[in-house]
Protein backbone atom coordinates (compact mmCIF):
# COMPACT_ATOMS: atom_id res chain seq x y z
CA UNK A 1 0.00 0.00 0.00
CA UNK A 2 1.37 3.41 -0.97
CA UNK A 3 2.00 5.92 1.81
CA UNK A 4 1.79 8.94 -0.49
CA UNK A 5 -1.51 9.96 1.12
CA UNK A 6 0.31 10.87 4.36
CA UNK A 7 1.24 14.58 4.38
CA UNK A 8 5.00 15.05 4.66
CA UNK A 9 7.44 17.87 4.16
CA UNK A 10 9.55 17.69 0.97
CA UNK A 11 12.01 14.82 1.09
CA UNK A 12 15.14 17.01 1.17
CA UNK A 13 14.05 19.80 3.49
CA UNK A 14 15.16 20.85 6.94
CA UNK A 15 13.90 23.52 9.35
CA UNK A 16 16.28 26.34 10.30
CA UNK A 17 17.15 25.94 13.97
CA UNK A 18 19.69 28.76 14.09
CA UNK A 19 19.56 31.33 16.88
CA UNK A 20 22.93 32.98 16.22
CA UNK A 21 23.85 36.48 15.05
CA UNK A 22 26.02 36.25 11.98
CA UNK A 23 27.35 39.79 12.41
CA UNK A 24 29.22 38.77 15.58
CA UNK A 25 31.20 36.27 13.52
CA UNK A 26 32.13 38.77 10.82
CA UNK A 27 33.99 41.45 12.77
CA UNK A 28 36.77 43.01 10.70
CA UNK A 29 39.50 42.95 13.34
CA UNK A 30 40.34 41.65 16.83
CA UNK A 31 39.11 41.37 19.47
CA UNK A 32 36.73 38.93 17.86
CA UNK A 33 35.65 35.30 17.58
CA UNK A 34 35.95 33.82 14.11
CA UNK A 35 34.17 30.84 12.57
CA UNK A 36 35.43 28.70 9.72
CA UNK A 37 34.23 25.45 8.19
CA UNK A 38 37.13 23.28 7.06
CA UNK A 39 36.66 20.07 5.06
CA UNK A 40 36.74 16.82 7.01
CA UNK A 41 40.05 15.19 6.10
CA UNK A 42 41.12 11.56 6.22
CA UNK A 43 44.42 12.00 8.13
CA UNK A 44 45.86 8.80 6.62
CA UNK A 45 45.32 9.74 2.97
CA UNK A 46 44.75 13.50 3.02
CA UNK A 47 41.44 13.00 1.18
CA UNK A 48 38.80 15.67 1.78
CA UNK A 49 35.36 14.17 2.37
CA UNK A 50 32.80 15.93 0.23
CA UNK A 51 29.97 17.67 2.07
CA UNK A 52 31.35 17.12 5.60
CA UNK A 53 33.18 19.75 7.65
CA UNK A 54 34.89 20.60 10.92
CA UNK A 55 33.94 23.96 12.47
CA UNK A 56 36.90 25.96 13.83
CA UNK A 57 36.01 28.57 16.44
CA UNK A 58 38.95 30.88 17.10
CA UNK A 59 39.37 33.31 20.00
CA UNK A 60 41.22 36.12 18.23
CA UNK A 61 42.69 38.76 20.52
CA UNK A 62 46.44 38.08 20.48
CA UNK A 63 47.48 41.51 21.78
CA UNK A 64 45.64 40.72 25.02
CA UNK A 65 46.49 37.02 25.31
CA UNK A 66 43.33 35.98 23.41
CA UNK A 67 41.33 37.15 26.42
CA UNK A 68 37.63 37.36 25.65
CA UNK A 69 35.45 40.45 25.93
CA UNK A 70 31.65 40.43 25.87
CA UNK A 71 31.40 40.47 22.06
CA UNK A 72 33.78 37.52 21.88
CA UNK A 73 31.71 35.62 24.43
CA UNK A 74 28.57 36.29 22.41
CA UNK A 75 30.43 35.34 19.25
CA UNK A 76 31.54 32.05 20.79
CA UNK A 77 27.96 31.25 21.82
CA UNK A 78 26.81 32.05 18.29
CA UNK A 79 29.58 29.99 16.70
CA UNK A 80 28.86 26.98 18.90
CA UNK A 81 25.16 27.26 18.15
CA UNK A 82 25.81 27.63 14.42
CA UNK A 83 28.00 24.52 14.35
CA UNK A 84 25.63 22.50 16.51
CA UNK A 85 22.72 23.01 14.10
CA UNK A 86 24.67 22.48 10.89
CA UNK A 87 24.20 18.85 9.79
CA UNK A 88 27.32 19.00 7.61
CA UNK A 89 29.54 19.72 10.66
CA UNK A 90 30.91 16.57 12.29
CA UNK A 91 32.95 18.23 15.04
CA UNK A 92 33.87 21.58 16.58
CA UNK A 93 37.39 22.77 17.41
CA UNK A 94 37.92 25.63 19.87
CA UNK A 95 41.33 27.29 19.68
CA UNK A 96 43.13 30.62 19.96
CA UNK A 97 44.83 32.83 17.40
CA UNK A 98 48.63 32.63 17.01
CA UNK A 99 50.92 30.24 18.86
CA UNK A 100 51.61 31.96 22.20
CA UNK A 101 48.18 31.93 23.82
CA UNK A 102 45.19 29.66 23.77
CA UNK A 103 43.23 31.99 26.06
CA UNK A 104 44.11 33.93 29.20
CA UNK A 105 40.52 34.39 30.36
CA UNK A 106 38.19 37.35 30.63
CA UNK A 107 39.34 40.74 29.35
CA UNK A 108 40.75 42.59 32.35
CA UNK A 109 40.30 46.15 30.96
CA UNK A 110 36.61 45.40 30.32
CA UNK A 111 36.19 43.89 33.77
CA UNK A 112 37.92 46.79 35.51
CA UNK A 113 36.55 49.67 33.48
CA UNK A 114 32.97 48.54 32.93
CA UNK A 115 31.76 45.75 35.18
CA UNK A 116 32.99 47.05 38.55
CA UNK A 117 29.92 48.41 40.34
CA UNK A 118 27.51 47.37 37.57
CA UNK A 119 26.01 44.35 39.29
CA UNK A 120 23.21 43.75 36.80
CA UNK A 121 25.60 43.88 33.85
CA UNK A 122 27.93 41.44 35.58
CA UNK A 123 25.02 39.02 36.03
CA UNK A 124 24.02 39.35 32.36
CA UNK A 125 27.63 38.65 31.38
CA UNK A 126 27.49 35.32 33.22
CA UNK A 127 24.19 34.49 31.52
CA UNK A 128 25.96 34.75 28.16
CA UNK A 129 28.76 32.60 29.53
CA UNK A 130 26.19 30.02 30.67
CA UNK A 131 24.66 29.94 27.19
CA UNK A 132 28.00 28.77 25.74
CA UNK A 133 27.99 25.84 28.15
CA UNK A 134 24.37 24.99 27.50
CA UNK A 135 24.91 24.84 23.73
CA UNK A 136 27.65 22.25 24.20
CA UNK A 137 25.67 20.22 26.70
CA UNK A 138 22.77 19.86 24.28
CA UNK A 139 24.83 19.33 21.11
CA UNK A 140 25.34 16.04 19.32
CA UNK A 141 28.76 17.17 18.03
CA UNK A 142 32.11 16.50 19.75
CA UNK A 143 33.87 19.67 20.97
CA UNK A 144 37.66 19.52 20.90
CA UNK A 145 39.91 22.18 22.37
CA UNK A 146 43.17 22.74 20.51
CA UNK A 147 45.56 24.28 23.05
CA UNK A 148 48.56 25.70 21.22
CA UNK A 149 49.77 28.03 23.98
CA UNK A 150 49.00 29.33 27.45
CA UNK A 151 45.60 28.32 28.83
CA UNK A 152 45.06 30.18 32.05
CA UNK A 153 42.31 31.66 34.22
CA UNK A 154 39.00 31.87 32.39
CA UNK A 155 40.65 30.36 29.34
CA UNK A 156 40.81 27.09 31.26
CA UNK A 157 37.20 27.49 32.32
CA UNK A 158 35.46 28.39 29.07
CA UNK A 159 37.28 25.48 27.40
CA UNK A 160 36.70 23.04 30.26
CA UNK A 161 33.33 22.33 28.72
CA UNK A 162 34.97 20.65 25.72
CA UNK A 163 34.90 16.88 25.43
CA UNK A 164 38.57 16.29 24.56
CA UNK A 165 41.80 18.31 24.57
CA UNK A 166 44.67 18.11 22.12
CA UNK A 167 47.61 20.26 23.21
CA UNK A 168 51.03 21.37 22.10
CA UNK A 169 53.62 20.02 24.52
CA UNK A 170 54.75 23.63 25.08
CA UNK A 171 51.29 24.65 26.32
CA UNK A 172 50.82 25.60 29.96
CA UNK A 173 47.76 25.48 32.18
CA UNK A 174 46.76 27.28 35.35
CA UNK A 175 44.40 29.50 37.31
CA UNK A 176 44.89 33.02 38.65
CA UNK A 177 41.56 34.05 40.20
CA UNK A 178 42.36 34.24 43.94
CA UNK A 179 45.49 36.30 43.14
CA UNK A 180 43.38 38.87 41.28
CA UNK A 181 40.19 39.16 43.30
CA UNK A 182 38.22 36.40 41.65
CA UNK A 183 37.28 32.74 41.96
CA UNK A 184 37.54 30.16 39.17
CA UNK A 185 33.81 29.53 39.34
CA UNK A 186 33.27 29.60 35.58
CA UNK A 187 33.77 25.83 35.46
CA UNK A 188 37.18 25.14 37.01
CA UNK A 189 36.15 24.68 40.63
CA UNK A 190 33.28 22.52 39.40
CA UNK A 191 35.10 20.42 36.77
CA UNK A 192 38.65 20.02 38.08
CA UNK A 193 37.62 18.77 41.49
CA UNK A 194 35.78 15.94 39.76
CA UNK A 195 38.35 15.14 37.07
CA UNK A 196 41.56 15.44 39.11
CA UNK A 197 41.98 14.42 42.71
CA UNK A 198 40.43 17.00 44.99
CA UNK A 199 43.83 17.90 46.44
CA UNK A 200 45.34 18.46 42.99
CA UNK A 201 42.38 20.69 42.17
CA UNK A 202 42.82 22.66 45.39
CA UNK A 203 46.48 23.26 44.66
CA UNK A 204 45.86 24.43 41.11
CA UNK A 205 42.78 26.51 41.93
CA UNK A 206 43.98 28.03 45.20
CA UNK A 207 47.74 27.46 45.20
CA UNK A 208 47.72 28.67 41.57
CA UNK A 209 50.63 26.55 40.42
CA UNK A 210 51.01 26.60 36.65
CA UNK A 211 51.37 23.13 35.11
CA UNK A 212 52.91 21.87 31.89
CA UNK A 213 50.95 19.98 29.26
CA UNK A 214 52.80 16.83 30.37
CA UNK A 215 51.70 17.25 33.96
CA UNK A 216 48.11 17.92 32.88
CA UNK A 217 48.28 14.74 30.80
CA UNK A 218 49.60 12.86 33.83
CA UNK A 219 46.72 14.28 35.89
CA UNK A 220 44.21 12.98 33.31
CA UNK A 221 42.98 16.42 32.28
CA UNK A 222 43.99 16.38 28.61
CA UNK A 223 43.64 13.65 25.98
CA UNK A 224 46.69 14.06 23.71
CA UNK A 225 49.78 16.22 23.45
CA UNK A 226 52.22 16.56 20.60
CA UNK A 227 55.64 18.20 20.19
CA UNK A 228 55.76 21.44 18.20
CA UNK A 229 59.48 22.36 18.40
CA UNK A 230 61.98 21.25 15.76
CA UNK A 231 65.75 20.88 15.74
CA UNK A 232 67.39 20.26 12.36
CA UNK A 233 63.99 19.43 10.90
CA UNK A 234 63.10 16.83 13.54
CA UNK A 235 60.50 17.21 16.28
CA UNK A 236 61.85 17.27 19.84
CA UNK A 237 60.09 17.30 23.19
CA UNK A 238 59.69 20.54 25.13
CA UNK A 239 63.15 21.07 26.67
CA UNK A 240 61.75 23.13 29.55
CA UNK A 241 59.98 20.08 31.02
CA UNK A 242 61.31 16.83 32.48
CA UNK A 243 60.16 14.06 30.10
CA UNK A 244 63.01 11.54 30.17
CA UNK A 245 62.34 10.10 33.63
CA UNK A 246 59.35 9.48 35.86
CA UNK A 247 60.77 9.29 39.38
CA UNK A 248 63.74 10.92 41.05
CA UNK A 249 64.60 10.49 44.72
CA UNK A 250 61.21 8.88 45.32
CA UNK A 251 59.32 11.82 43.81
CA UNK A 252 57.37 11.92 40.54
CA UNK A 253 59.17 14.42 38.32
CA UNK A 254 57.73 13.57 34.89
CA UNK A 255 55.98 16.66 33.53
CA UNK A 256 57.51 19.06 36.05
CA UNK A 257 59.26 22.19 34.83
CA UNK A 258 63.01 22.24 35.19
CA UNK A 259 64.33 24.72 37.74
CA UNK A 260 67.14 27.23 38.24
CA UNK A 261 69.84 27.63 35.60
CA UNK A 262 68.72 24.43 33.90
CA UNK A 263 65.32 25.98 33.25
CA UNK A 264 66.81 29.29 32.03
CA UNK A 265 69.04 27.44 29.57
CA UNK A 266 66.14 25.27 28.37
CA UNK A 267 63.90 28.31 27.91
CA UNK A 268 66.53 30.13 25.85
CA UNK A 269 67.11 26.98 23.80
CA UNK A 270 63.40 26.55 23.14
CA UNK A 271 63.17 30.12 21.82
CA UNK A 272 65.87 29.33 19.28
CA UNK A 273 63.99 26.40 17.79
CA UNK A 274 61.59 26.30 14.87
CA UNK A 275 57.92 25.92 15.80
CA UNK A 276 55.68 23.63 13.74
CA UNK A 277 52.13 22.71 14.80
CA UNK A 278 51.58 20.12 12.05
CA UNK A 279 51.73 17.10 14.39
CA UNK A 280 49.25 18.69 16.78
CA UNK A 281 46.96 19.61 13.90
CA UNK A 282 47.14 16.07 12.56
CA UNK A 283 46.26 14.78 16.04
CA UNK A 284 43.15 17.00 16.00
CA UNK A 285 42.27 15.61 12.56
CA UNK A 286 42.74 12.05 13.83
CA UNK A 287 40.47 12.61 16.82
CA UNK A 288 37.74 14.16 14.66
CA UNK A 289 38.13 11.45 12.01
CA UNK A 290 37.71 8.62 14.48
CA UNK A 291 34.52 10.13 15.87
CA UNK A 292 33.16 11.05 12.42
CA UNK A 293 33.33 7.36 11.49
CA UNK A 294 30.88 6.44 14.25
CA UNK A 295 27.09 6.54 13.93
CA UNK A 296 26.00 10.15 14.62
CA UNK A 297 23.02 9.34 16.83
CA UNK A 298 25.12 7.07 19.02
CA UNK A 299 27.89 9.66 19.25
CA UNK A 300 25.39 12.35 20.27
CA UNK A 301 23.74 10.16 22.89
CA UNK A 302 27.08 9.04 24.33
CA UNK A 303 28.43 12.58 24.55
CA UNK A 304 25.30 13.96 26.16
CA UNK A 305 25.28 11.24 28.79
CA UNK A 306 29.00 11.68 29.50
CA UNK A 307 28.55 15.46 29.84
CA UNK A 308 25.95 15.10 32.57
CA UNK A 309 28.55 14.91 35.35
CA UNK A 310 29.99 18.33 34.44
CA UNK A 311 26.53 19.71 33.82
CA UNK A 312 25.28 18.48 37.17
CA UNK A 313 28.22 20.02 39.01
CA UNK A 314 27.81 23.35 37.24
CA UNK A 315 24.03 23.42 37.63
CA UNK A 316 24.41 22.89 41.37
CA UNK A 317 26.14 26.27 41.58
CA UNK A 318 24.86 28.10 38.49
CA UNK A 319 22.47 30.51 40.21
CA UNK A 320 24.97 31.30 42.95
CA UNK A 321 27.72 31.83 40.37
CA UNK A 322 25.67 34.32 38.34
CA UNK A 323 24.56 36.39 41.32
CA UNK A 324 27.86 36.08 43.17
CA UNK A 325 29.64 37.43 40.09
CA UNK A 326 27.51 40.54 40.33
CA UNK A 327 27.99 40.90 44.08
CA UNK A 328 31.75 40.33 43.80
CA UNK A 329 31.98 43.21 41.33
CA UNK A 330 31.39 45.69 44.17
CA UNK A 331 33.26 48.98 44.14
CA UNK A 332 36.35 48.87 46.43
CA UNK A 333 35.98 45.10 46.90
CA UNK A 334 38.52 42.38 46.16
CA UNK A 335 37.52 42.02 42.49
CA UNK A 336 37.93 45.77 42.05
CA UNK A 337 41.34 45.61 43.76
CA UNK A 338 42.58 42.69 41.69
CA UNK A 339 41.31 43.75 38.28
CA UNK A 340 42.14 47.43 38.68
CA UNK A 341 45.66 46.73 39.96
CA UNK A 342 46.29 44.51 36.94
CA UNK A 343 44.70 46.98 34.53
CA UNK A 344 46.73 49.96 35.81
CA UNK A 345 50.07 48.16 36.15
CA UNK A 346 51.72 50.31 33.47
CA UNK A 347 51.01 53.39 35.59
CA UNK A 348 51.98 51.86 38.94
CA UNK A 349 54.63 49.29 38.06
CA UNK A 350 52.76 46.58 39.98
CA UNK A 351 49.99 44.17 38.98
CA UNK A 352 49.04 43.40 42.56
CA UNK A 353 47.40 45.07 45.52
CA UNK A 354 49.04 44.46 48.91
CA UNK A 355 47.08 41.38 49.95
CA UNK A 356 48.94 40.82 53.21
CA UNK A 357 48.23 44.41 54.25
CA UNK A 358 44.59 43.85 53.33
CA UNK A 359 44.50 40.82 55.64
CA UNK A 360 46.14 42.80 58.43
CA UNK A 361 43.58 45.58 58.15
CA UNK A 362 40.66 43.17 58.03
CA UNK A 363 42.01 41.42 61.13
CA UNK A 364 41.74 44.77 62.93
CA UNK A 365 38.09 45.00 62.02
CA UNK A 366 38.32 47.37 59.05
CA UNK A 367 35.58 47.27 56.43
CA UNK A 368 35.94 47.26 52.65
CA UNK A 369 35.62 50.94 51.78
CA UNK A 370 37.39 53.64 49.79
CA UNK A 371 39.91 54.31 52.56
CA UNK A 372 40.98 50.67 52.86
CA UNK A 373 41.05 50.39 49.06
CA UNK A 374 43.44 53.31 48.77
CA UNK A 375 45.73 51.91 51.47
CA UNK A 376 46.27 48.56 49.77
CA UNK A 377 46.30 49.58 46.10
CA UNK A 378 49.58 50.32 44.27
CA UNK A 379 50.19 54.01 43.59
CA UNK A 380 51.01 55.69 40.28
CA UNK A 381 54.71 56.17 39.64
CA UNK A 382 55.99 59.71 39.86
CA UNK A 383 56.70 61.18 36.45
Amino acid sequence: MSLDWIPRAPRESRPDFQLYREDLLQLDAPPRTTYEKRPLVNPQTGEEIEGLYVAYVVLDNEKQGNSYNLDMLKGTACAFNKASHDPSVVGVVLTGAGDRFFCTGGNVPEYSEHFIGRYGDAQEYLQVYWHIFNVVWTSSKPFIRRVQGMSIGGGEEISGICDLTVAADTASFGQVGPAHGSTAMGGAVQFKGATMTNEDAVWQLVGLEQWSAYKMFRKDYIHRLEPVLKKDGEFIRNPEVITDKYVEDGKIVYGEYKTGDEYKEAKAYAKSLEKDTSRMDKAVDEVIWEIANKYPQQVGMSLNMLRQAKRYLYDMTRAEVIYWWGANASVHGEFDMGMTAFNTSKKTGSRDADILKLRQLLAKGRRYDAELYEEVMPKPKEE
